[in-house]
């Protein structure tokens, strides 16, 4: 039986995290990396009438045939399309887009207070894990920027609520709702779809309250709501590129490396894979485990709390809730690191177990209480006591790597407009950049662009022939193939150097025979 909470002390939560959450997101002034200006700028062109469209190129994978292209041929669209719909009613900029996620870091918030009441039926738990995703830790910089982590955890969590509670009712509607909000899921990340299968789990899983008859409707309703959400997006994918999900994405099952993302053409295929040989498969997927633990430890369960959670989670097992929870973070574990390994150790665990944020911190409490009850019966301490200063102390911790991680990440990600702007400065207008982060280039600049490839410097002009590339820009963060160009122990006849500039970008001409128009 949960704790009784007044409807007002929920409004009280919610307030205080949009409060924080407005708070972190005036800090934050652009986009700062890939990801978030690539949902920014889709969203931005779409609100000022250019629709769904890129116009450069990011990864070679599912890229167009020209530019600009069909958007989120790779990514999933639905954080592009909430900072659209907040620019549309507020104004094509990105503190208008970062609207969204603040108020999904405030469901979030609130979404940790109710399992922390519900699951550990105190006041004092529910008031703590609602903290802790406040203070989420390695997550703070990234709630508030135009990136898919508090709206994955919001509809992520919900999604995982909704089928604890058809599990605990048997009521096909919370089923329907959970489908439909795993649709949403989906939208956001291509590995959204995980939630759909672990519901079908929870429906099938042994010990539910349905019927044979019931668990076919219950199925029904979850698929049913699940297309409902996803069709309009299938139907535009047909129309765009002849398909209703783009298939290259799961050519990363077979990467070698982060950096075949990049590669031109792309590369990645499983006999490449399986040529690879055994020793690095398997070196590569412990790679992938030694630094998803490393997530799980640190950045999952704010260092301290791993083994605590892993204890609320075996107390509360008969939750109904908890099969869910168990399920999809087992699920979403294995294929970041067994199947999506570099993607999945390279970010994507990251961004996807924000769902699990206030699962783990209401569970996290809970494991730590009974932990410290154990203790205070051998060591004679005051239970009472010692519970309320381990949790102050977890919340402390938890703001302290708050604070700190989001100082080193914001100067970086605030000052790096310079860096583009100096590029183009000497360029005609109209000039198509191969750059190291052509999302990053069109928000400062305007500029269309693609990226530099991880592929023999050889390739350089058949890509500015098929997309009207006319400069290349190598810095610090070239591919490996094009080190020797940028050192100048090397040179392409197509290349003509333009020289250094302070920021350590090289820029060359590309000079080419024939250009298709």
């Amino acid at each position: 039986m949960k704790t009784r909470i007044h409807p007002r002390t929920y409004g009280v939560v919610f307030a205080l995290a949009l409060l924080w959450g407005g708070l972190l997101a005036a800090a934050i002034r652009q986009p700062g990396y890939t990801d978030a200006y690539y949902y920014f700028n889709a969203g931005q062109r779409l609100v000022e009438g250019d629709g769904l469209t890129d116009p450069y190129v990011w990864t070679y994978i599912n890229a167009p045939e020209s530019l600009p292209g069909p958007s989120h041929a790779y990514w999933m669209p639905l954080e592009s399309l909430v900072a659209a719909a907040a620019m549309a009613v507020g104004g094509a900029t990105f503190g208008v887009a970062q609207a969204p996620s603040v108020i999904c870091f405030g469901g979030l918030v609130v979404m940790a207070f109710w399992l922390g009441a519900a699951i550990g039926q105190t006041r004092r738990r529910a008031w703590i894990a609602a903290l802790l995703v406040l203070f989420g830790g390695f997550f703070t910089p990234f709630w508030t920027t135009t990136d898919t982590f508090a709206l994955y955890g919001c509809v992520g969590a919900s999604a995982l609520i909704a089928m604890g509670r058809g599990r605990e009712t048997g009521s096909r509607r919370w089923y329907a709702l959970s489908g439909a909000v795993a649709g949403l899921a989906h939208l956001t990340r291509a590995d959204g779809v995980l939630l759909l299968g672990v519901a079908g789990g929870v429906v099938l899983w042994p010990g539910g309250r349905l019927s044979r008859q019931k668990v076919a409707g219950s199925l029904a309703a979850l698929l049913g709501a699940y297309l409902l959400v996803m069709l309009p997006w299938f139907a535009r994918n047909v129309s765009e590129i002849g398909a209703p999900l783009p298939t290259g994405g799961t050519q990363t099952i077979w990467l070698r490396g982060y950096n075949e993302l990049m590669s031109y053409p792309p590369g990645a295929s499983a006999a490449a894979f399986w040529d690879w040989g055994l020793a690095n498969i398997a070196r590569s997927r412990i790679e992938a485990l030694s630094s998803n633990l490393g997530t799980f430890v640190a950045v999952e369960t704010w260092v301290v709390l791993g083994p605590f959670v892993l204890l609320g989670l075996w107390r509360e097992r008969r939750r109904p809730v908890a099969l869910g929870v168990t399920l999809y973070a087992v699920a979403l574990h294995f294929v970041m690191t067994f199947v999506f390994a570099y993607p999945g150790y390279r970010g994507g665990l990251f961004h996807s177990s924000s769902a699990l944020l206030p699962f783990w911190a209401a569970l996290g409490i809970i494991g730590l209480d009974e932990a410290v009850a154990w203790a205070a019966l051998r060591r004679r301490w005051n239970k009472a006591q010692a519970q309320m200063v381990f949790g102050a102390a977890a919340v402390v911790l938890a703001a302290a790597i708050s604070l700190g991680v989001f100082a080193s990440r914001l100067e970086g990600w605030n000052d790096n407009g310079t860096f583009y702007e100096d590029v183009v400065a000497g360029l005609p207008p109209g000039a198509v950049l191969m750059v190291n982060d052509p999302a990053a280039l069109y928000y400062h600049t305007g500029y269309a662009g693609v990226v530099v490839p991880d592929s023999d410097p050889d390739v350089v002009p058949e890509i500015a022939a098929r997309y009207g590339v006319t400069h290349l820009v190598l810095d610090q963060n070239r591919t490996a193939p094009f080190d020797a160009l940028y050192r100048g122990l090397e040179s392409r006849p197509f290349l003509v150097p333009l020289g250094m500039l302070d920021g350590g970008q090289r820029v060359f001409a590309i000079e080419l025979t024939e250009r298709v128009p």
